[in-house]
């Protein structure tokens, strides 16, 4: 014989109670079922009880929602023909029902024994209406109130069950039993005296474990609307998966933490018998579920599941006083057991000098009240300080039975939480090892919990969270790149990259699922108007793990904002140069917050677009080498506009072909000025070591002053024209040199320029074809023959690859 309980949510409405009988019908055995109230009924029948004994009438309009409910799913569960009868039973007990809160209401009072009975009702009104459907659907099947099988008795003012009495009860009953299915209420009980009596939380799973323990049931089944216990909250977690098998130990660990398809008490007498578990889901019963065994699991697997519970402070005890002296402790836990506090976590410090424990939000003004009062001989003299609660928290847990021993694994978890910004506020393992827990801010939960799983169950494949500002030329070609090499990323590298946000300078939109980069330009364009503010506290609002903001611009104010993003522990990726040229103090502040908070900061693309040249200048600084030189022509633009300017073409036309083919910034001064190139030259000098601003390096302009003060594009390029002899004067000298005009940076004892040179033939530059870079190490190791970088260095392409390879180092940190 198995036993069967189905929760709240599985009966809430005619159609999920349909679902039952087709579940029902398919078993071959003999089968007990256990039944809560409709989904929510208890809830209304604990407010009703409430508002008639404050002397509220307001009692009367839930009573009458109850009465419909109840009635109206007779209607559409049972035939026309067989509706009488039922009808009017429901009505009866909800007139006895009606008659007990005008007893409450007229005494203004509600005791224990009347709350019972009120609450009673719920569960016998769900199982007499669901008994009399299956008579009508054919089914052979009886009703028996629980409440002539479960005898209570109370102890120290609570009921507990009289097994003795209980068990004789259900073994005559249920082996006398002629039907194929019994249909029981759950929740309710009586007293040895024969009043209506509960089991408390989770009282219809207690039953049906009562039920099975006492028939040593073959199996017991607990249908509820989750298809098993999970690796994590899947409301929070998507990519929690049904855990197949587990233990009593470990499904009783992750209840206790939150999953709250099972209430651990509940489980006891089927826990002693050794009767095996199984959680169903009533809307997908093809389903396997989660078995429950006595076994550990068989697959040495360690972490089972991670859970949380919300809603906690933290309660600490400290001072002096506390030290050596024996009873403290005693004191402590007898004043929150004597208020009926429960502690669901406790360390102790080993000096002795304090202990903090773990208690439900709701319960921390009467908690510390009672303690204070408690010690305030202590605290009057200095001995032991007033108590103060830390509030908002909520604890985390990693539960499984072969945790114990497992070297690692509490490293593994604390580094995961610290890697994403997630603060630890109290650690606690018990002696078991089964289960690691830690308290962290409740804002952190969801965080946690996802980087966790990621951790520990998601095959190494690591999410990361991109929120990306800018979408144009460089912009467009990052998101497509993402697009392409998705799948690829997944599969080889283990990465899976989400855009989350994007925005451009007139709109922005957010999807906390990943947008289909398919279709971002049409999200986009109907998306929020464009707010830096809003959109940063969205991010942080979002408070994902593996979050990294990917700057695309050249905006000064955005490039303003990387010092919020870093001290939230979320990694920035920028091709925008003007950070890392900003004041030097600017520069190591976010380099230091990077540290401090575990956010990297990549800015391969402002030296050289997709070029390793920053990445290659660490590596040699980090394995111990010193730069003496650095000589570079670090302009794809200005090497593209020198390549292609001659005797046979105009200064304004190949700047205005750079322009149109993206290789200059949309502001072409920015490059011509040689500002862009005092930028990159700087960076790499303070990469090198060295505490250099912009006004240190020393500039050669080519430009005439008239094109330098120009304000606009329009100006500017007429100023190129205006000045055309003196650019073809340029070209025909370095001609006449057998030269080539290249703008070149250089770095040498501390110093910094910038400069159009000529360069001769045989020279590392004279070659130097299209928009490309490159870039002269000279180094202690290579002090003769210098490390060289060559390639492409401006354009969208390889600009956005840049990106994408920093976003790739991220996630392989």
């Amino acid at each position: 014989m198995k036993v069967l309980k189905f929760g709240g949510s599985s009966v809430a409405s005619a159609d999920n109670i349909i679902k039952i009988k087709n579940i029902v019908s398919s078993y071959d055995e003999n089968i007990i079922l256990v039944f809560s109230a409709f989904g929510g009924i208890t809830d209304q029948l604990l407010e009703a009880g409430l508002l008639a004994s404050q002397q509220n009438v307001g009692y009367q309009t839930i009573i009458k929602k109850i009465e419909d409910r109840h009635l109206d799913t007779v209607k559409e569960l049972i035939p026309v023909t067989a509706q009488s009868k039922v009808l009017s039973k429901v009505k009866s007990e909800l007139n006895v029902l009606e008659t007990l809160l005008e007893g409450a209401y007229l005494i203004g009072e509600l005791t224990k024994k009347l709350s019972d009975k009120i609450v009673s009702y719920g569960e016998l009104l769900s199982s007499y209406i669901i008994s009399e459907y299956f008579v009508t659907q054919s089914l052979d099947c009886e009703y028996r109130d629980s409440r002539e099988l479960i005898v209570t008795r109370n102890v120290m003012g609570k009921d507990t069950v009289n097994f003795n009495l209980t068990n004789a009860n259900c073994t005559a009953y249920f082996n006398a039993v002629k039907s194929k299915i019994i249909i029981c209420p759950g929740f309710i009980a009586s007293s040895e005296t024969g009043d209506s009596t509960t089991l408390g939380r989770g009282g219809s799973d207690y039953t049906a474990a009562i039920y099975a323990a006492a028939i040593n049931a073959e199996l017991l089944e607990i249908w509820t609307d989750v298809s098993g216990m999970f690796t994590a909250n899947p409301k929070i977690v998507k990519q929690a998966k049904a855990i197949k098998h587990i233990s009593y130990e470990e499904a009783m660990e992750l209840s206790h933490f939150g999953a709250k398809v099972l209430y651990p008490p509940t489980i006891q007498p089927v826990l002693n018998k050794g009767i095996s578990i199984v959680i169903k889901n009533t809307f997908e019963p093809q389903e396997a579920g989660t078995l429950i065994t006595k076994s550990k699991n068989e697959k040495g697997k360690t972490v089972r599941g991670i859970s949380h519970i919300g809603n906690i402070a933290l309660l600490s005890l400290e001072g002096p006083g506390m030290v050596g002296i024996p009873g403290i402790s005693k004191r402590f836990f007898e004043v929150l057991s004597q208020s009926d506090i429960s502690v669901v976590l406790i360390t102790q410090a080993s000096s002795e000098h304090s202990i903090c424990v773990g208690i439900a939000s709701a319960d921390v003004e009467r908690a510390v009240n009672v303690v204070n009062e408690a010690f305030e001989f202590e605290i009057e003299r200095g001995f032991i300080k007033p108590v103060h609660p830390e509030q908002n928290l909520a604890i985390v847990a990693l539960v499984g039975d072969n945790m114990k021993s497992h070297q690692g694994l509490s490293g593994k978890m604390f580094s995961t939480l610290g890697k994403n910004n997630v603060n630890i506020r109290v650690i606690a393992q018990g002696a078991s090892e089964r289960n690691i827990s830690c308290v962290i801010n409740e804002k952190d939960v969801k965080k946690a919990l996802n980087a966790l799983h990621e951790e520990f169950f998601e095959e190494n494949i690591k999410q990361l969270n991109l929120f990306v500002m800018g979408v144009g030329n460089v912009g467009a070609k990052f998101l497509n790149q993402i697009k392409l090499q998705h799948k690829f990323l997944k599969e080889n590298l283990k990465l899976n990259i989400r855009v989350i946000g994007i925005s451009n300078s007139r709109n922005f939109y957010f999807d906390e699922k990943g947008i289909n980069l398919d279709s971002w330009q049409d999200v986009l364009s109907k998306g929020e108007k464009a707010d830096k503010d809003v959109f940063i506290e969205k991010v942080n609002a979002l408070n994902y793990r593996n979050s990294i903001f990917v700057d695309n611009t050249a905006s000064e104010e955005i490039s303003n904002t990387y010092s919020s993003f870093l001290g939230n522990s979320i990694s920035v990726v920028t091709c925008n140069k003007i950070a890392c040229s900003s004041k030097y103090e600017n520069y190591l502040s976010l380099k230091s917050l990077a540290r401090e908070y575990n956010a990297p900061f990549l800015f391969e693309t402002n030296v050289g677009a997709g070029l390793p040249i920053i990445d290659t200048l660490k590596h040699l600084i980090a394995s111990g080498d010193k730069i003496l030189k650095i000589q570079a022509v670090l302009s794809g633009s200005l090497n593209f506009v020198f390549n292609n300017f001659s005797d046979q073409t105009t200064f304004h036309d190949i700047v205005k072909q750079a322009q149109e083919e993206g290789y200059t910034e949309p502001d072409p001064k920015i490059d011509l000025s040689g500002i862009d190139v005092m930028r990159k030259i700087l960076i790499l000098a303070r990469e090198s070591g060295y505490a250099l601003e912009i006004e240190d390096i020393a500039n050669k302009p080519f430009l005439p002053e008239e094109s330098l003060a120009t304000t606009n594009n329009e100006d500017f390029f007429n100023s190129l024209k205006k000045y055309e002899a003196d650019f073809q004067k340029l070209y025909t000298a370095a001609k006449n040199t057998d030269s080539k005009l290249k703008y070149v940076a250089q770095f040498e004892n501390g110093e910094a320029s910038v400069g159009l040179q000529q360069i001769p033939k045989g020279h590392d530059f004279y070659n130097l074809e299209g928009s490309d870079n490159i870039v002269l190490f000279y180094t202690e190791r290579y002090p003769n023959q210098p490390m060289i970088i060559k390639g492409a260095g401006a354009g969208a392409d390889v600009t956005a690859s840049g990106i994408f390879a920093d976003i790739i180092r991220i996630g392989n940190f």
